[in-house]
Order: C-alpha cells, then sequence, then structure tokens
C-alpha cells in the first residue's frame, strides 16, 4: 500500500491517477488505440479522392497549359507537356483584340456588360426573395401556401416555354435588347429558387423570438431589419453565391434578349471559340475560357465556408 505522503504527490501531479490508485499508472493508457496513418482503410480513401480529383482537375491543366503555349508549340500535339516558353499574349489578345464577329475587341467589353447586368440583377433579386421569404415564413396570410407552391412550380418550369413571352413583354415594355431588360429577366427566374431558401432558412428561427419582438412593439420591417437581416448572412450568402453563378454562366438569355453591342462575356466567348475567319488559336480559345470563369470561381474561394454554414443552417431544410 502507498503512504498517504505519496498519495498527496500523485494527487498533485494527475488527480485521475490518484482516484484510480497507484494500479492505474500499471496498467497503462486508456481509451482506443490510436489509428495507424497509413492502415489499409486510409490508403483506399484518399486514393480514390486523389484519383478522383486528378480526373476533374486534368481538363483545367490541358487549359492552363495550352493558354500559356504559343501555336508553333501547340502544333506539336503534346497537350500535356508544360509550356517550353511560357507567353501572356493569348491572355491579353482573348481579353483586348480577340474577334467576335465584326468587333474585335475581345472579352473586355463582354466582361463590363456582364458587371453591369449580375450586380443589380443579384441586388434586386435576393431583396425581393429575402423579403418574399420572411413574409411567408412569420407572416403567414390567407392562400399563403397556396401561394408559395405556386411560386415554386416557376422553379420546374423549362426557361425555353417562357422565351417568346418574354420576347413579347419586354418590346411592350421598351426594354427589349436592353441591359436592364436582362436585368429582369434574371430578377424574375431568380425568385423561386431563393424565396424557398429564404423561407426555410427564417421558418428555422424560434418563432417565440418573432413573438417577443411584436410584444416589444416592432411592426414588419423593423423585426426584418433589426432580427432577421443581423442573423442571416449565412443564407444571404447562399443566394448571392446561386444567383452570381447562374447569372454570370447564362448564355440563353444573353443571346436572346440582347443585342450585340450588350452581349454578356459568355455569348461573346461563344463567338470567338465558334468563329471561322482565320487559323483557330486554341490557346486564344482556353485563355478566354479560362477569363470566362474566373468571376464564379473567386466567388466560391472567397465564401465557400460561408456557402456551407447556410445550408447546413437550414437553406435546404422543408
Amino acid at each position: 500500500m502507498s503512504s498517504p505522503a505519496a498519495t498527496a504527490h500523485l494527487a498533485a501531479l494527475d488527480p485521475v491517477a490518484a482516484r484510480t490508485g497507484s494500479a492505474g499508472l500499471l496498467e497503462g493508457p486508456r481509451g482506443p488505440r490510436p489509428r495507424r496513418a497509413l492502415s489499409r482503410g486510409n490508403v483506399m480513401l484518399y486514393g480514390t479522392l486523389f484519383v478522383v480529383s486528378a480526373y476533374y482537375l486534368l481538363p483545367l491543366y490541358v487549359m492552363v497549359v495550352t493558354s500559356l503555349k504559343g501555336m508553333p508549340e501547340i502544333r506539336m500535339g503534346n497537350i500535356f507537356s508544360p509550356p517550353v516558353e511560357i507567353t501572356f499574349e493569348p491572355w491579353v489578345k482573348a481579353w483586348s483584340s480577340a474577334c467576335t464577329g465584326i468587333n474585335c475587341d475581345g472579352l473586355s467589353r463582354g466582361f463590363w456588360n456582364s458587371v453591369r447586368i449580375l450586380v443589380p440583377s443579384v441586388l434586386l433579386s435576393i431583396a425581393v426573395a429575402s423579403v418574399s421569404g420572411y413574409a411567408l415564413s412569420k407572416w403567414r396570410f390567407r392562400g399563403s401556401e397556396l401561394f408559395f407552391a405556386i411560386l415554386l412550380v416557376g422553379a420546374f418550369i423549362p426557361y425555353q416555354v417562357m422565351l417568346y413571352p418574354l420576347v413579347i413583354l419586354l418590346r411592350e415594355m421598351g426594354l427589349y435588347g436592353s441591359l436592364w431588360g436582362l436585368v429582369l429577366v434574371h430578377t424574375i427566374f431568380g425568385m423561386p429558387i431563393n424565396t424557398l431558401l429564404f423561407r426555410n432558412y427564417f421558418a428555422a428561427i424560434p418563432e417565440e423570438l418573432h413573438k417577443a419582438a411584436r410584444v416589444d412593439g416592432a411592426g414588419f420591417w423593423g423585426i426584418f431589419v433589426r432580427i432577421m437581416l443581423p442573423m442571416s448572412l449565412p443564407i444571404f450568402v447562399v443566394s448571392a453565391i446561386i444567383q452570381v453563378t447562374g447569372i454570370w454562366n447564362d448564355f440563353l438569355f444573353g443571346v436572346v434578349y440582347t443585342t450585340p453591342a450588350n452581349y454578356p462575356m459568355t455569348v461573346q466567348l461563344n463567338n470567338i471559340v465558334n468563329s471561322v475567319q482565320g487559323v483557330r488559336e486554341y490557346n486564344v480559345n482556353m485563355a478566354a475560357t479560362l477569363l470566362t470563369g474566373l468571376v464564379p470561381l473567386l466567388v466560391y474561394f472567397a465564401s465557400g465556408k460561408l456557402f456551407v454554414r447556410g445550408i447546413a443552417a437550414g437553406a435546404v431544410k422543408g
């Protein structure tokens, strides 16, 4: 048996060992045995992830290395080899001097058109959808569920069905062919899915909080601005990413509802890649494609964590 002095010393060093006695020191560490880093399961898991990642990243690698090569090196046929001499001339040409039909000003004009379309479209669609989702979740009225069901139907109707009616509508409004007409179209088509996201997110907020605010005298806009908005950053990021990706990558609406002077970047890219005049410059095509996809990629990198947080916090919960 251990002496009282030894027990006091052991308690000072390790309270757990003092409670279990000196036998605990002889038994060794407790708990599950640590797993080996190079176990068979880990090798299979990370090996599979590596193969899948390489499969999806290989086209991106080919695009990047091709955009940094000159045409003589590309004609040699080694598409997987890194560039012998790196050149950024294809990137410069894709941005400023590549021909898109009769215009030879590259993607620069289409980029600024896309920016002028993107910013008001995202702001308007998110503003309208957030208020609509808030009203449908916290201020329900007679027939609100039916109204919400009808709104959701719009998310499943093919866009091609609405092309011609919207052409007539924009023509009568005097907006056909203008950037603001395309902004209106993106706002309309962004309403159903974004309203669903905001409604489900606001519905997950405790009803007691909403009732307490009403007891304190807050009204519709007071609760929305002072309580709901500060708690809704993740879902706003989710909605913004969905809208930015959809609007920036849109080709169909851009080519139907605008004129050549107002074509967005994706339409300009299509005109560059499908040009049949002169020699087909694959390095310029690859550089133009990477420039067009750069904005959504940067948005995902900048706000990816908030996107996952917003999804997990109720963005897709029914």
